[in-house]
């Protein structure tokens, strides 16, 4: 007769409790992608397009700005490359506030559905 080796009662609880854990975590990413389907790749897409218009007004109009500077008052600094970083860097406090924005929304609408469960 073939002995059957059973596991302890104690690991047996850790292998389910690992096992409950696993299926739960699948779970609710499920949960939480049936939440955001709406939320495709053309979400992302028009998230970089934000992103994008965000950082390039500011630094065009910096560039245009010093440019007419530069031609109006001739001088030995080159105002277009300064307003050009500075337009870059308004652009990427731009760019960060609406991602921080976005990325808030998506967080309190995970929270409220977390709580509604």
């Amino acid at each position: 007769m073939v002995e059957i080796r059973r596991t302890p009662s104690t690991r047996r609880r850790k292998m389910a409790n690992h096992f409950t854990e696993q299926v739960a975590k699948k779970e609710a990413l499920r949960m939480k992608a049936l939440r955001h389907k709406d939320e495709t790749v053309w979400f992302g897409l028009g998230m970089f397009g934000i992103v994008g218009w965000a950082v390039a007004i500011p630094t065009l109009v910096g560039i245009a700005f010093g440019l007419w500077i530069d031609r109006t008052w001739p001088s030995s600094y080159s105002w277009a490359l300064m307003f050009l970083i500075a337009g870059v860097l308004v652009g990427c406090m731009n760019a960060a506030y609406w991602v921080r924005k976005v990325r808030s929304k998506i967080i309190e609408e995970d929270e409220d559905d977390e709580l509604q469960s």
